[in-house]
């Protein structure tokens, strides 16, 4: 006698990510979504420039600051 056997099919339960992406795609052409993530990236990038900036200038202070007392 045989066993009878059972397939289980698991399947994935999309992220919010997921989800957004497939709206996404679904409301924007290729060109508009490559431009807003272009538009993101930016962003990003001109956010850590600025925070590279604003801790450059905390060291030059500090540096500053010590050269000063020194004299």
């Amino acid at each position: 006698m045989q066993a009878a056997t059972q397939q289980v099919r698991a399947t994935a339960i999309p992220s919010v990510t997921d989800a957004l992406r497939a709206v996404e795609a679904l409301l924007l052409g290729g060109g508009q979504r490559t431009a807003r993530r272009n538009a993101w990236t930016s962003v990003l990038e001109d956010r850590r420039r600025a925070k590279d900036r604003v801790e450059a200038q905390h060291v030059l202070e500090a540096v500053a600051g010590r050269t000063s007392q020194a004299t």
